[in-house]
C-alpha cells in the first residue's frame, strides 16, 4: 500500500501537473481569478499534491474571492517535497507570492521572508487573537514577532492497531498513560510476525517521546541549540534503545526512508507508531484494514510535555499591495474557510468555533474516541522554541538516525556532534 507520501505524489503525476511556485496555478478552472480586481491581485502559495488537496485550495480560494469580489486571486502550487526547496529559490530573488504558506516547524529558516503582523493589521484584516485556540499564534511567532496565522493545529500523538492489541492480550492504551504502560505495551505486542512500535525519522515522529520523556526541549527558550540536555540525552537514548536493546522496533534500511514508523503502522506492519494530529483521518480509514486507536503522548516523572504544532498563511517582505494581502489573510483564516477544512477532514482548523465540525468526518462509531485523544493530546501544550539553523539541525540528524539504530553510532555521540556543528551558531 502506498504510503500518505507516495500517495500524494502519485496524484500529483495523475493529474498531469508539474507545479512552479512561479509559473503553476493550482485549483483547476479557479487558477485564474474571477473578481474584477479593481483591489489589485494577490497570488497564494500553497503546497498541495492530492486531488484532496487540491480540491481544498480551490474552493477556499472561492471563499475568498466571494468575500473580496474586488481582488483577483490567483493560487499556484507545488508538493511537500518541493515547496520549500522552491521557496528558497524565490527568497533569494524577492519573488515570493503576497500570500505565503508556511509551517510553523520551518518558519526559523524563511521568517526574514515574511512581513511581521501588527495588531493593526490584524485589525485591518478582521483577525482577532481570541478566536483561535490557546498556544495557536506561537506556531507563527519567532522572535516575539507574528509572521503569519495559523490556519491549522497539531499535536503528535501515539497511534495503535487495535488488532494487534487483541490478539497479543496487550492492554489498550489510555489518555493516562504512562511511559512503564508504553514499555510494557511495546513489549506484548512484538511477536514473530510483527513489531510492537514503528520507530520515528521524521522530526517530531522521533523527538516527540524524547521531549515527552524528559520533560525538555532541544532548544532553549531563548533559542540556543540544547541537544545534550542530559535529560533529553538520557530520554532520547532510551528511544534508540527500542530498537537497540529491547528489540520492540526494527532498524530504518536507510536515510531515504523518512517515514518508516508512521509507513510501518499505516500498512499494519506494526503495533503503534508516534505521528502528527494530521494523519488521524488516515488512520482510522487505513486501506490495510485494521482497527486503529490513538491516544495522547505517555506520562513520565516530568510530565507529559507536548508542542503545538501547525501551520498558516503569511505576508511576504516583498507584497506591494499590502491592504489586499490583509483582506485575503482574514478570508484564508474566516469561520467559512476554517469550517470547510475542518469539515473535510483534512485537519483540524486553529479557529475555536470551526473545530467541534472536524471530528464530524470521522465514522461515527469512532468519534468520541478520536475527540478524546484529541482533548488529550492538546491539553497543556507548548509552543515550539526554535532557532534559524534548525532546519540544518534536522537536516544533519534525520539520516545519522540509520547508524544510530543499527548502532553504530551511540546517540549520545550523535547528539553531541550535532551540538558541536551547530550549537554556536
Amino acid at each position: 500500500m502506498q504510503s500518505l507520501q507516495k500517495k500524494a505524489a502519485a496524484a500529483l503525476l495523475a493529474t498531469g501537473m508539474t507545479c512552479s511556485l512561479v509559473a503553476c496555478s493550482g485549483g483547476g478552472d479557479n487558477a485564474s481569478a474571477s473578481g474584477n480586481g479593481s483591489g489589485g491581485s494577490i497570488t497564494w502559495d500553497m503546497w498541495g499534491g492530492s486531488d484532496d488537496d487540491l480540491d481544498w485550495i480551490s474552493q477556499t480560494a472561492d471563499i475568498v474571492r466571494k468575500q473580496n469580489p474586488d481582488i483577483e486571486l490567483k493560487t499556484q502550487t507545488a508538493s511537500w517535497g518541493d515547496y520549500f526547496t522552491k521557496l528558497t529559490s524565490n527568497m533569494s530573488s524577492g519573488n515570493l507570492a503576497c500570500i505565503t504558506s508556511m509551517n510553523g516547524q520551518k518558519l526559523s529558516g524563511f521568517y526574514q521572508a515574511l512581513s511581521p503582523l501588527t495588531d493593526e493589521d490584524l485589525e485591518k484584516a478582521g483577525i482577532k487573537k481570541e478566536d483561535f485556540t490557546d498556544g495557536a499564534l506561537d506556531i507563527m511567532t519567532f522572535n516575539d514577532n507574528l509572521y503569519g496565522i495559523p490556519y491549522d493545529v497539531s499535536a503528535m500523538m501515539v497511534f495503535y492497531n487495535k488488532d494487534m492489541f487483541a490478539e497479543t492480550g496487550a492492554k489498550e492504551p489510555t489518555l493516562d498513560w504512562t511511559f512503564d504502560d508504553f514499555n510494557e505495551a511495546a513489549k506484548k505486542t512484538t511477536t514473530d510476525q510483527h513489531k510492537g512500535f514503528g520507530i520515528g525519522m521524521g522530526e517530531f515522529q522521533w523527538m516527540a517521546l524524547p521531549i515527552a520523556l524528559s520533560g525538555t526541549q532541544p532548544v532553549t527558550a531563548d533559542g540556543n541549540i540544547d541537544l545534550t540536555n542530559p535529560d533529553f540525552v538520557k530520554a532520547a537514548e532510551w528511544y534508540a534503545d527500542l530498537v537497540l536493546t529491547e528489540k520492540v522496533a526494527d532498524p530504518v534500511p536507510s536515510a531515504s526512508e523518512a517515514g518508516w514508523g508512521e509507513e510501518q503502522y499505516q500498512n499494519g506492519n506494526v503495533a503503534m507508531a508516534v505521528d502528527g494530529t494530521w494523519n488521524a483521518y488516515g488512520y482510522f480509514n487505513n486501506e490495510a484494514g485494521f482497527k486503529a486507536g490513538a491516544t495522547r503522548l505517555p506520562q513520565g516523572d516530568n510530565g507529559s510535555l507536548g508542542l503545538i504544532l501547525g501551520s498558516g498563511f503569511g505576508i511576504s517582505a516583498n507584497c506591494d499591495n499590502r491592504d489586499a494581502a490583509l483582506k485575503v489573510l482574514g478570508s484564508l483564516v474566516s469561520k467559512e474557510a476554517q469550517d470547510l477544512l475542518s469539515s473535510s477532514g483534512r485537519s483540524y482548523p486553529s479557529r475555536i468555533e470551526s473545530q467541534a465540525q472536524y471530528f464530524d468526518s470521522f465514522d461515527e462509531a469512532v468519534r468520541e474516541e478520536v475527540k478524546a485523544a484529541f482533548d488529550a493530546a492538546f491539553k497543556d501544550q507548548q509552543g515550539q522554541n526554535s532557532t534559524p539553523v534548525w532546519s540544518q539541525v534536522n537536516n544533519y540528524i534525520q539520516p545519522n538516525l540509520v547508524s544510530v539504530y543499527t548502532g553504530q553510532t551511540p546517540m549520545s555521540q550523535m547528539l553531541e556532534q550535532a551540538q558541536a556543528q551547530f550549537g554556536n551558531k
